[in-house]
């Protein structure tokens, strides 16, 4: 703080404000992200939850609502005093886009500013895709999406992308995906989707379905939690301190390739013995289908069928089954022992197959394959989101760059 001489008047110096101001900025994204995260709240609440001054929540939320990010709701009774007001994201303001990409094809689905998902358009999944057709399959999802949502569409934040593969960030904020499970070379992510302008993020699907529970699921809340994806691939998102770990590269949660028996079973990515060899859909499917048994496709349903038959008490349907949780009751426990997480939540089209009626024994797994103190320490979860989970939290990318920068740099009021 500088003194002008003989006034006693407090100036600050240039350095000064520009903490000033970049705090403010800060102060205005936690009351943006407060706001998206609740979906209805009070002036009262935020600024408890952010440990602003009420005038300060106050002024912050009115410069939001003159930007056009948030609303006013109407209003709720108080005790003995004036009404309170309900404050929300304004859902029209803003649309975001995320992607789930796979082997076999896109689902690309469009979100507006409250996380509501207004429209969403798949393209392939019938058969393994190399990187040019997936290109060529969000390029379309997008134009679809484009044309018919075309009035909505210049208040489009940016396309998150959620992959299947190692995502790194490189100079120039340029992004490579490695994709090695699937043979593919190193893929420029901007080969995989240009947007012509609109900004494009991307980062690991199993991370984006952590993101997505975290921000809105059977993370929520928790400081330290595992989200597993159990699909055709296997990732994990670690939570700790109540964020998504990326590790130094990005590559943090490479579970679906930690060894868990030296010499085992050949994985895709061509190691032995990894988590994937023996939990993703086409090892299971691939097991059951040697000891003779027949049945239809490789996916949703054909995983139902085996879980099925173990509950007739078919003995080579029950073996599969046992031998799958004890993989994931061994996989899971030694996470626990290394992470402590509080919650465990199990996701994927696979894991949701197994969770609708397993759960109870692959708690029993998972205890029975880790130390007893950390073991009795967690909860297990089936993870909110479904099919929409890597989609859901590849749309929170654009939606976080918003919220880290300042909101309303590019934004007036509305």
């Amino acid at each position: 703080m500088s003194v002008e001489p003989g006034g006693g008047r407090h100036l600050l110096s240039l350095p000064e404000v520009s903490t000033v101001t970049t705090l403010r900025q800060r102060n205005r994204a936690l009351v943006l992200k407060q706001v998206i995260l609740a979906q209805e709240t009070t002036r009262a609440a935020i600024a408890k939850e952010s440990g602003l001054s009420t005038a300060s929540a106050g002024n912050l939320v009115a410069e939001l609502i003159a930007a056009g990010l948030v609303e006013e709701r109407g209003s709720v009774s108080s005790r003995g005093g004036r009404p309170i007001t309900l404050i929300g994201p304004r859902a029209e303001s803003a649309i975001t886009i995320g992607a789930d990409i796979g082997e076999r094809g896109v689902a690309v689905e469009m979100f507006d500013l409250a996380m509501n998902r207004i429209d969403r358009e798949f393209r392939g999944g019938a058969q393994e895709e190399d990187p040019e057709r997936i290109a060529a399959d969000i390029h379309e999802a997008l134009v679809a999406l484009r044309d018919r949502n075309a009035a909505r569409w210049p208040t489009l934040l940016g396309i998150g992308l959620g992959l299947p593969g190692l995502v790194e960030t490189g100079p120039g904020d340029r992004q490579t995906l490695y994709a090695q499970s699937l043979g593919w070379p190193p893929v420029p992510v901007r080969s995989l989707c240009d947007a012509g302008g609109i900004p494009v993020l991307a980062e690991n699907g199993a991370k984006m379905q952590a993101r997505a529970e975290l921000w809105f699921g059977s993370a929520r809340g928790a400081d330290h939690a595992l989200v597993a994806l159990l699909g055709r691939g296997v990732g994990l998102g670690v939570v700790t301190g109540g964020e998504v770990a990326y590790g130094s590269h990005s590559s943090a949660g490479e579970w679906g390739h930690m060894v868990i028996e030296r010499g085992g079973r050949v994985c895709r990515c061509g190691n032995r013995g990894c988590v994937e060899a023996y939990l993703g859909s086409d090892a299971i499917l691939s097991a059951w289908r040697d000891t003779g048994a027949v049945f239809e496709g490789t996916g949703w349903r054909a995983v139902g069928e085996l879980i099925a038959a173990a509950h007739r008490g078919d003995p080579a349907a029950s073996a599969i089954v046992e031998d799958v949780i004890d993989c994931l009751g061994a996989a899971l426990g030694g996470m626990v022992n290394l992470t402590g997480p509080e919650r465990i939540v199990i996701g994927g089209w696979v894991g949701l197959r197994l969770m609708e009626s397993l759960g109870d024994r692959i708690t029993t797994a998972i205890r029975n394959h880790s130390l007893s103190r950390p073991g009795g320490q967690f909860e297990l979860l089936v993870a909110r989101f479904g099919g929409d989970a890597v989609a859901t939290g590849s749309a929170l990318l654009p939606l976080e760059a918003l919220i880290a920068a300042d909101p309303m740099s590019e934004r007036g009021p509305r």
